[in-house]
């Protein structure tokens, strides 16, 4: 079992994932390396709110940048970040089964 500061630990790189355009920004960047316009230009956001985003997932080290001339260039520091998407995707095909079989009993 783990202690309850690893527990605290994980909870914060979770709760710093835990928004969708964090989500969707983790997912963008795990083909690669990504420049702030590029992400930018993926959400309807202004500047400010995609770079808060962006330092959120960088306090928490999911991500980090370096500077490329005039633009940010953000990568993923522990790319198996995106593998804890497939374990989501699981519960909640788990859940859908589980709530179909429920409608199928009625």
């Amino acid at each position: 079992m783990i202690t309850l500061p690893e527990a605290e630990i994980r909870a914060k790189i979770i709760k710093a994932m835990a928004h969708p355009v964090r989500l969707m920004m983790i997912d963008a960047l795990k083909n690669g390396d990504c420049s702030f316009s590029t992400l930018f230009q993926l959400f309807e956001l202004d500047k400010s709110t995609v770079s808060k985003h962006l330092l959120v997932l960088k306090e928490a080290g999911i991500v980090s940048s370096r500077k490329e001339g005039m633009d940010m260039i953000y990568k993923l520091d522990v790319p198996c970040i995106t593998d804890f998407f497939t374990c989501v995707t699981a519960v909640i095909e788990m859940k859908v089964k589980k709530h179909e079989v429920c409608l199928f009993k009625k």
